[in-house]
């Protein structure tokens, strides 16, 4: 059973950078449900770290990893220099 699913996988149309941009996407989109800043912040955070990867995947996409990399310091700096 693992390996037929390893062999789908494998074979499927979704590629590892696909599948981290997807979730980045649904990170950043989930965290604009959330009621409790903080957990907004955290959720963002994990987002915006995998649009990181996400852009180092891409072959260094300077444009999305600056954006998320300065979206993630704000995130960090309101977490623990500006405790909210």
């Amino acid at each position: 059973m693992m390996k037929q699913l390893v062999i789908f996988l494998s074979e499927s149309m979704w590629s590892t950078t696909e599948i981290i941009g997807y979730f980045a996407s649904l990170m950043v989109l989930v965290s604009f449900l959330m009621k409790n800043i903080r957990t907004l912040r955290i959720v963002n955070t994990i987002g915006c770290l995998a649009f990181v990867v996400y852009g180092v995947f891409l072959g260094w996409s300077y444009p999305i990893i600056i954006t998320n990399i300065s979206i993630a310091l704000i995130n960090f700096y309101y977490l623990f220099i500006k405790k909210q």
